[in-house]
């Protein structure tokens, strides 16, 4: 296989993509009618193995409309094509073990694979890891060409319309890929020209606008596809590809040297593309959030001895964005965010209260609504943004009407200065709320009503740090949706 010409067996990058028919009912499936891949040498980045093939669904009245479709896919197609399970065998040889890599595969192609295998009663493949170049290019090549969406970074560097089928559009994915790796190894090589002439901000993200409506990027052209290619086709003939040694691996070319003291750029492994990408190094000035985490990790404070049932909350050092998910509960539309098969649940200590509670704020009751604002760090912020486009994405899908509001607050004359609301519950179960007295670290426990507030009032001041345990919860009540950070245990550090 193409393996031998590329170093160990499975260190290809497996680029995949799929086109896929949207369900008509509410809680069904997405129908896959075309599965792409092509494999790709990581040390030349150059195509070694080709598979692509027409999908034929089960339920034949979501390919009725095919004929209006702009990939120009036939009901005819496929109907003479093979169904799933009939070339499941030969998707998961191609996936399994390796790197997957493709434009907003994490939220949309990995969770369609999951379900088709899982309709037929097999176990999925697995990857070794996945790079998202929607996520990716977000962070590191940011919106030059307006959108992070594949079609218009593909116009931007003039590589073609976007064909909507499968192989041809993970073809264009790697040669965005090379594109934009090539653009950013240049300015890294000159930042202080190069990234001074440019007109955009590498780290803004598309979710950096608090009143964007539409859906995350790259979703859309995923979502409104459907498409196939000719029945099953399989492109064998393989590219000879020498080793090649690390020095001249392309993407290596593109980190920044290494310092005295550290080492790790030498000992990258040149089919880990996803670490490699990451130690790009742009000219960016340090923003006033990350200066502000930096002084708060630097203050030694106090925490409780953790509870049992605390035990299974993260702490972000311990969370993996891709592994992240959304799902409904059977049988009902109420939706659970997790990682990998746990509740999503985290554990942040010294977060800095932005804005206490407020008495201007009341429930239907009239009572004072029991949350508060917190300032983010920089990591927690890629967390709940990823929580919420997940949620939001298969929000999306369910066909809700609802407005959704964003789980991270960013307001554009506090760019640096992302926050997010805190809610506290005071039903007997709810919200433990603790005191530690410094410098004696004397700790008390607050006991408080929705209407007996005034201790947890004047203890949740803005400046002060604060340990949150809490939950994330999605909700959609009222035409409203979004997440709900729901505080389970607050430590309130106060200083005499």
């Amino acid at each position: 296989m193409a393996s031998t010409l590329c170093g160990n067996e499975g260190s290809e990058i497996a680029f995949f993509d799929l086109e896929t028919a949207v369900p008509t009912e509410q809680g069904k499936p997405f129908a896959i009618l075309e599965f792409g891949a092509i494999l790709v040498c990581p040390r030349k980045l150059v195509e070694l193995h080709s598979y692509s093939t027409l999908v034929r669904p089960a339920d034949l009245s979501l390919i009725s409309t095919l004929s209006k479709r702009r990939s120009g896919i036939t009901r005819e197609g496929v109907l003479s094509a093979p169904t799933f399970v009939e070339i499941a065998d030969q998707v998961y040889n191609i996936l399994h073990g390796r790197i997957w890599a493709g434009h907003n595969i994490k939220r949309f192609d990995c969770v369609r694979i999951r379900d088709a295998f899982a309709e037929i009663g097999h176990s999925p493949p697995e990857p070794k890891a996945i790079i998202d170049s929607l996520s990716l290019l977000s962070q590191k090549f940011g919106k030059r060409a307006g959108d992070m969406k594949m079609a218009s970074i593909a116009k931007y560097f003039e590589l073609g319309d976007q064909a909507h089928r499968s192989l041809e559009d993970v073809r264009m994915n790697l040669e965005v890929v090379k594109h934009c790796a090539t653009v950013l190894f240049l300015e890294s090589s000159v930042p202080d020209i190069l990234t001074e002439m440019s007109w955009f901000s590498p780290r803004r993200s598309p979710r950096t606008r608090s009143n964007e409506k539409s859906l995350p990027s790259g979703v859309e052209e995923s979502l409104a596809s459907s498409s196939s290619s000719s029945s099953s086709t399989t492109d064998l003939s393989l590219s000879s590809v020498d080793a090649t040694d690390k020095e001249t691996h392309p993407i290596v070319s593109l980190l920044t040297e290494c310092s005295e003291n550290d080492t790790s750029c030498c000992e990258l492994d040149p089919s880990d593309l996803t670490t490699l990408i990451s130690k790009l190094h742009i000219g960016t000035l340090q923003t006033d959030a990350a200066e502000t985490v930096t002084e708060q990790q630097a203050e030694s404070t106090p925490s409780l001895d953790p509870d049992a049932k605390y035990e299974n909350f993260l702490r972000v050092d311990e969370v993996s964005v891709s592994s992240i998910r959304a799902s409904f509960i059977s049988g009902s539309l109420r939706m659970e965010l997790f990682h990998n098969n746990d509740p999503l649940q985290l554990y942040v200590e010294s977060l800095k209260i932005r804005f206490g509670i407020s008495r201007k704020f009341l429930n239907h009751e009239g009572r004072p609504r029991l949350n508060f604002v917190v300032d983010l760090p920089p990591d927690l912020c890629k967390i709940l943004d990823e929580a919420n486009d997940v949620a939001h994405n298969l929000s999306i899908e369910s066909g809700t009407a609802s407005t959704w509001r964003l789980t991270v607050i960013r307001n554009e004359r506090f760019a640096n200065y992302p926050t997010a609301r805190l809610q506290i519950s005071s039903e007997s179960n709810g919200t433990e709320v603790y005191q530690i007295e410094e410098p004696l670290e004397t700790i008390q426990k607050l006991n408080f009503s929705s209407n007996e507030f005034e201790d947890l009032e004047s203890a949740l001041l803005p400046g002060t740090l604060v340990d949150a345990y809490f939950s994330l919860e999605p909700y959609d009540y009222q035409k409203m949706a979004g997440i709900r950070l729901a505080a389970k245990k607050l430590v309130i550090h106060m200083k005499k």
